[in-house]
């Protein structure tokens, strides 16, 4: 059982690229292929932590970015780390913090230091550096931290990609000294966590440039897992298909393979028969809160739609959440026509829901080796839903 330290990971079965593990941290077992929700502030919205376990989820994600605005890490540290702050008994992911700078604040100037950015939130002035990310994540105490890392905007021209992995990589350098030297001291107490650094593997939607991303980051050294960034922010979704196959034979066997920001259900399935074993998104409460629930039968609907007002049927006859043992469609669209948070919060329950029992039998499939007969059949049924409301 290949791994480093606590963090372990057993492949049990493959068909084809796809896997089906194990990725054990200090905070319990991962089940692979696995969808994590997202806690942006240290809370998955509308949703307790018992209500994200009742879905199924094992592992979260939080956000370095917001929670280095506010409350602050330290205050974090304080309170116990983000376990005990979120009441949150399983394992937690930290990204770094490095896109949401890019994306929501206001840069003022990258350069190799680092990143000076301002507060999205007050206008203050920030500097994130490797060294300061890694102090921030160390504080946070995820089970799980990201490298940070340059994450340039989908389809950029090539000479944009190549310096920003060069800088990834340097970055990374720096990432993992102050990793280590933080892991090594020992004044951080008994709240001290053990701790696992994923490296981020950028390249755009270059082929030459991914694979030899992913070889300078592997020569690098021995890394308990490994981040896929920079897809999902623009570029076709087929560059994202053919940049996963041009990194599968490139990644080791035996290292959970991390994409990060992908969640939608077909998304979900190109890539976990693309041989990756990890996700996060916000888009099943994103969705949520503008009334859109993931059905297979009818696809991605709006609960708002008129057409549902007098609608019996739960949201998925075959779902197996709260949301469609309990509710039905018209009591969904009246709560939603009617401006209640509570609808927000139970098709959140049913769209996390869907997401994780996708993972779950992809999971159930790659044991049995039916994985990629059933995943085509699956996203042509689901598929099909766009089609036809397209031509009518």
């Amino acid at each position: 059982m290949p791994g480093i330290g606590p963090f372990q990971f057993q492949l049990h079965a493959t068909d084809g690229p796809a896997r089906r593990g194990t990725f054990h941290t200090p905070h319990g077992p991962v089940e692979t292929p696995v969808f994590m929700p997202v806690g942006t502030l240290g809370a998955v919205k509308t949703l307790s932590p018992g209500e994200v376990e009742d879905v199924g989820a094992s592992m979260i994600l939080a956000n370095t970015y917001h929670l280095f605005l506010r409350p602050g890490h330290e205050r974090v540290r304080r309170l116990g780390g983000l376990h005990d702050f979120m009441r949150w008994p399983g394992p937690i992911l930290t990204d770094s913090g490095g896109f949401q700078v890019f994306s929501l604040g206001h840069i003022n100037d990258i350069r190799d230091e680092g990143v000076a950015f301002q507060n999205h939130i007050d206008g203050t002035t920030h500097l994130f550096t490797p060294e300061s990310v890694m102090e921030v994540e160390r504080a946070l105490g995820a089970d799980v931290i990201m490298a940070f890392d340059e994450c340039p905007p989908g389809g950029c021209d090539r000479s944009v990609a190549e310096a920003a992995n060069r800088r990834t990589l340097a970055w990374l350098e720096r990432c993992r000294t102050r990793f280590l030297e933080l892991r090594d001291r020992d004044d951080d107490g008994p709240a001290a966590p053990v701790q696992a650094l994923f490296p981020v593997l950028q390249g755009n939607v270059y082929a030459d440039l991914r694979r030899d991303q992913a070889r300078d980051v592997l020569s690098m050294g021995d890394w308990p897992g490994l981040g896929i960034g920079g897809l999902s922010v623009g570029e076709p979704k087929p560059k994202m298909w053919s940049t996963l196959e041009v990194l599968h034979p490139e990644l080791p066997e035996d290292r959970p393979r991390y994409l990060m920001g992908v969640g939608y259900p077909d998304d979900l399935l190109e890539a976990i028969g693309r041989g990756v074993d990890m996700f996060d998104c916000v888009a099943p409460t994103r969705n949520a809160r503008h009334g859109t629930a993931w059905t297979l039968a009818e696809g991605q609907v709006n609960l708002k739609a008129a057409r549902f007002q007098d609608d019996t049927a739960p949201v998925d006859p075959g779902c197996d959440c709260y949301t469609c043992l309990t509710f039905d469609r018209a009591y969904l669209r009246h709560m939603l026509v009617a401006g209640e948070a509570f609808a927000h919060r139970l098709i959140s329950i049913h769209n996390l829901r869907f997401l994780i029992r996708l993972a779950e039998e992809s999971r159930q499939r790659i044991i049995d080796g039916t994985f990629q007969g059933w995943s085509t059949d699956w996203l042509e049924r689901y598929r099909a839903t766009r089609a036809k409301r397209r031509s009518t």
